[in-house]
């Protein structure tokens, strides 16, 4: 008898992983979001996606204070 109660504990704990399995997999219909570029700032060095990139001709900038300090220093 011990057995078979030990067998059914067994198969419901499988079924229950299998379960937690299922739910938290990702639907087919949500496609990973592509490789950006990344970039780096021309003032501080850190790298940052390109579209989060402030641009000033072929230079990249984190942000707005860096990309005034290096036209303030001529470059």
């Amino acid at each position: 008898m011990l057995k078979y109660l030990l067998l059914l504990a067994l198969g419901a704990l499988l079924w229950w992983h299998w379960r937690k399995g299922r739910d938290g997999a990702v639907p087919p219909s949500e496609t990973p979001r592509p490789v950006e570029r990344m970039v780096r700032c021309a003032h501080c060095g850190v790298h940052l996606p390109e579209s989060d990139a402030l641009a000033d001709g072929a230079r990249h900038y984190c942000n707005a204070a860096h990309r005034d300090a290096a036209r303030r220093a001529g470059g």
